[in-house]
């Protein structure tokens, strides 16, 4: 008689770089692996439905290629020879090394480079404990989220918007630059309610006909970078046809007269030349959303990876001004929620100790950075000791040909915590084993909806794994700071102390109510929520007019750095600018680089199931543009720039516009038939006004091979 083996579902929360950061139901087995993962159906958000990819994650967690030990490189760089060390002797020769560089060039030539690989706030953030305690480089974070936090919140003053549950209660929602469906399924899941049980029009824009595309009721396809140029005509249209809300505006905004008379010729024919979209096109979106009060615009973060982008989500936002949509459950304008949770995150951070005299370096410039670049050095040492953690730069960054020197430099000791051998494993001295989600405690907040949720280890990690929390403590304590605050406590306690001490000054529930509830709801109300009693400026007003040089953003340039990129031509009201990388005849296309829907950046590339689901890596490109070329389906083709090339096949598609071409997901360099990877052919310069890569703003030229 077969007897079923006991399982235990417990609660947990996806970590990865999702804004849906969604609660999960994880099935536990007897023998301390994990069987079905689901979206819990108690959390109002995630309302019992997660991504594919997730799903999945037995897949990934119980992978047979997962690192099980500490190992130090015996041959040379990238050469793949290993030989398994101790953790104490792992850690001793890390110690080692950081204090031989700070010896011979300062304290700041070692640079802890990390990213949003786990959004846990104790296992990602404690890194800048060590950092600041140390006097090591700190790094200024622009990969990701820069362009579109710095457009939002110079609109609004705050990080903060309408609850995106009410994307069920709206009469249109407006899914911009971004594609729910493959990266943040539970956007979708609100808006086909609104749909199902409001009759509601769900409308996508986007820069090619993707799968949230093809399940919208309005689809727009324009081109890359030109989102503003629509903005500006919807709000035109709004104007002209009597859909502004006149006394919302002269109430809650700083110059409803400048800006009516700014758009006086900026109407749908003007857009239409700019975006490709059709005048038609544009006055049915401009009518629908002008007739419908309670629209809800949710923004995402895809278009605004261009040299416009800040300038593009500040012009998106506008139009819900315009409109006066903010006044109505089911409207407004959302983009993230990051300004509501409080957390005082200085004990986990260790910002008390931080030095504003010890420089700050891009981290989207790392290429140029490991190379020697003076001015990406902002004046200071080489970086001779790197400590990488939640990331793979060797992979994700910009400029790749140049990260790929710099991580190869002999005299660069490099350390990677790791979960797999990733490309930038491949190039260290030391790679140490690093746990999962399921296998570390941790605290987590959503920037796509509103709630603090806790991640509790549900399973021992694989051979001598440990989490980054590990790294940081035994490091302190080889490098003389553990006795400095923050250090010395377990993960769980300073979740404890996360809890209590909050910027606001409240007290969040404690971590033992949080570990039998699994999350808790802090969505301000309606009326702060919805700006009903102004928006977070002094004034209370809007600002159509944004400083662009000196105005708020959640993640504002350091002093030293000042503004970036060339922020004295942005506009002074919502405006299309000429910052694109255009085309050209040598390089007529412009390429983006969109997510994939199984992979996550670099994440998911080694899963089974992700892999078949995504083949192989392809360029999207129309079918005119490809019989002009004479490329065929399937072809081999190379895109270049100068900044190198890149192999891949041809996909012959009617999804992008002519002249656009779209890769999907983030495969390993070594996928591509030349070993570049797609960001051998992206940036690294800034967008303004602070800073960002424009890794969808690329001009390339294509040939058959």
């Amino acid at each position: 008689m077969n007897i079923a083996p006991k399982i235990d579902i417990r609660r947990s929360t996806c970590p990865h770089d999702c804004p849906s950061c969604c609660a999960l139901d994880v099935e536990v087995l007897a023998d301390g692996t994990i069987g079905k993962v689901r979206g819990s159906k108690a959390n109002t958000y995630t309302d019992g439905v997660i991504c594919a990819k997730v799903a999945r994650y037995g897949e990934r967690i119980h992978h047979p290629d997962r690192l099980l030990h500490p190992l130090v490189r015996k041959g040379s760089k990238g050469k793949g020879e290993w030989q398994r060390a101790s953790w104490d002797a792992a850690l001793d020769l890390i110690a080692e090394r950081f204090e031989a560089a700070e010896a011979q060039t300062g304290s700041e030539s070692v640079w802890p480079y990390y990213f949003a690989g786990t959004m846990g706030q104790v296992q990602r953030d404690g890194i800048h404990r060590l950092r600041h305690a140390k006097r090591y480089s700190n790094q200024f974070d622009t990969i990701c989220t820069n362009p579109a936090w710095t457009g939002y919140v110079m609109g609004t003053g705050r990080l903060a918007g309408p609850d995106p549950r009410e994307m069920a209660l709206a009469d249109c929602v407006v899914i911009w630059g971004t594609n729910p469906v493959s990266t943040q399924v539970n956007v979708m899941t609100h808006a086909i309610k609104a749909r199902k049980n409001r009759g509601a029009t769900i409308v996508a824009i986007d820069i090619y006909e993707n799968d949230t595309i093809k399940q919208a009721d309005m689809g727009l396809v324009l081109r890359p970078g030109t989102d503003a140029a629509l903005a500006c005509a919807v709000m035109h249209v709004a104007f002209r046809d009597g859909h502004a809300d006149r006394e919302f505006l002269n109430e809650f905004s700083d110059d409803p007269a400048g800006l009516e008379s700014h758009l006086q010729s900026r109407g749908p024919e003007w857009a239409s030349a700019i975006t490709g979209l059709t005048v038609e096109e544009i006055e049915a979106f401009a009518k629908l959303v002008g007739k419908t009060k309670r629209t809800f615009f949710r923004l995402g973060y895809g278009f605004t990876r261009n040299r416009n982008g800040s300038v593009s989500m500040h012009a998106a936002t506008s139009i819900a001004t315009v409109l006066g949509a903010w006044k109505h459950e089911g409207g407004g304008a959302f983009h993230n929620n990051g300004d509501i949770y409080g957390f005082d995150k200085s004990e986990i951070t260790g910002s008390a100790y931080k030095d504003p005299a010890i420089r700050s370096l891009d981290q989207s410039k790392i290429g140029r950075i490991l190379t020697g670049d003076t001015e990406a050095l902002q004046g200071g040492p080489p970086v001779n000791a790197l400590l990488v953690q939640n990331t793979n730069p060797v992979n994700v960054m910009p400029e790749q040909t140049l990260v790929k020197q710099g991580f190869a430099r002999d005299d660069l000791f490099t350390v990677v915590h790791e979960q797999f051998m990733t490309e930038t494993a491949e190039l260290a001295d030391v790679v140490l084993p690093a746990t999962m989600f399921m296998e570390h405690d941790d605290i987590y907040k959503g920037g796509g909806h509103q709630h603090v949720m806790l991640g509790p280890k549900l399973i021992d990690g694989p051979g001598e794994t440990r989490p980054n929390h590990y790294v940081f403590e035994e490091l302190a304590r080889r490098l003389g700071v553990a006795h400095m605050a923050g250090f010395g406590k377990t993960d769980v306690e300073l979740i404890e102390g996360l809890l209590r001490n909050t910027g606001s000054g409240e007290t969040y529930e404690t971590y033992e109510t949080l570990k039998v509830k699994g999350w808790f709801d802090v969505q301000p109300d309606f009326e702060r929520s919805h700006y009903i009693g102004g928006f977070a400026f002094s004034d209370g007003k809007f600002r159509f007019k944004p400083d662009w040089e000196n105005g708020p953003s959640p993640n504002k340039p350091p002093q030293p750095m000042g503004p970036q990129g060339p922020y004295a031509r942005l506009p002074v009201f919502p405006d299309h600018v000429d910052l694109l990388e255009e085309s050209d005849a040598d390089h007529p296309f412009r390429l983006a680089t969109s997510p994939a829907r199984s992979f996550l950046n670099s994440s998911f590339q080694e899963t089974p199931g992700s892999i078949k689901k995504e083949g192989r890596p392809e360029v999207l490109i129309h079918g005119g543009d490809a019989a002009t070329l004479g490329v065929e389906d399937g072809a081999l083709v190379a895109l270049g720039n100068s900044l190198g090339e890149v192999h891949l096949h041809a996909r012959v598609s009617r999804k992008p516009k002519r002249g656009t071409l779209i890769v999907e997901g983030l495969w390993p360099n070594k996928a591509h038939l030349n070993g570049c990877g797609i960001n051998t052919l992206t940036s690294a310069d800034s967008i303004a006004p602070y800073g960002g890569a424009p890794l969808h703003d690329t001009k390339v030229c294509v040939r058959k091979l």
